[in-house]
Order: C-alpha cells, then structure tokens, then sequence
C-alpha cells in the first residue's frame, strides 16, 4: 500500500488525482437496478385488461351504446332490461350481433350470490355470439361499520 502512495505524489509533495475508476459500486447499482426491472416487468404485462379511451377521442355515434346482460340471484337472463329465457338467449345474442354493424361492447352485470358456473354459462354464450368487447361489472368496495 505505501508502494501506491509512493508512486502517485508528486515532486511538490501534492498527490496526483486518481485517474483509475472503482467499478465495484457501479456494478452494485447495476444489479440492483436489473432485480428491480426483472420484478416489475412481469407486473406490467400481468395486470387487469382495461379498455382505456383514446386521448384523441372522436363523438360517439348514436349505435355506439353498450348492450347490458344483466343475470339476477335466481339465475334468469335479462338483456337490457328485458327478460330472455335461457334456450332463446344464444339466438337472441345472434340476433342482436347481426342487426349491428359495429363491434359493441356487452357489459355483464351478475347478482354476487350467484354460482361462478353461471356466470360463466351466460359469458360463454356471449363469447359464442361473436362479442369481442366483453367486460364483467362490478361495484366498488364498500366499508364495512
């Protein structure tokens, strides 16, 4: 070590700057940097599927309302507040998808006492239809007293 010193003073008796630089730090922050994009990462592509609007959003058409399915406690199917029984509804959904010209979104709306296989018959029939745009309607959190 007193080698080193020796070696880097000047004839002044001021000592030179160190012109070596000391990776050991910078491939510290370096590691720490990549665990941390290697564990987000994963969370950015993992998250809930939401259909965000565009920041250039054109007027909305009159055909551009959302057909809402709404399924009740004891089970039965309505669509846009009109009933339809279970035999008719995958017809009625065609019917529905044809008379349509555009792609539009269906919101499902289900009672939460209801089975999760019912909810899932009636999502499978939508699917089934030809509806791309499916999205499950919930509310938000509610505080308990």
């Amino acid at each position: 070590m007193a080698m080193g010193l020796a070696q880097r003073r000047r004839r002044g008796g001021r000592a030179a700057p160190m012109s070596d630089i000391n990776v050991t730090p910078l491939v510290d922050v370096m590691l720490v940097l990549l665990i941390i994009f290697m564990v987000t990462a994963p969370l950015l592509v993992a998250g809930v599927p939401i259909d965000l609007p565009d920041s250039r959003a054109k007027a909305l058409k009159a055909d551009d309302t959302p057909i809402q399915i709404s399924i009740d406690a004891k089970g039965a199917v309505f669509i846009d507040k009109l009933a339809v029984a279970d035999a008719g509804l995958a017809a009625k959904l065609a019917a529905i998808r044809e008379a349509r010209t555009d792609s539009p979104r269906v919101y499902v709306r289900a009672d939460r006492s209801l089975d999760y296989g019912r909810v899932m018959e009636v999502v499978g029939e939508v699917s089934g239809a030809g509806f791309t745009k499916v999205a499950l309607i919930s509310e938000g959190k509610r505080e308990r007293r």
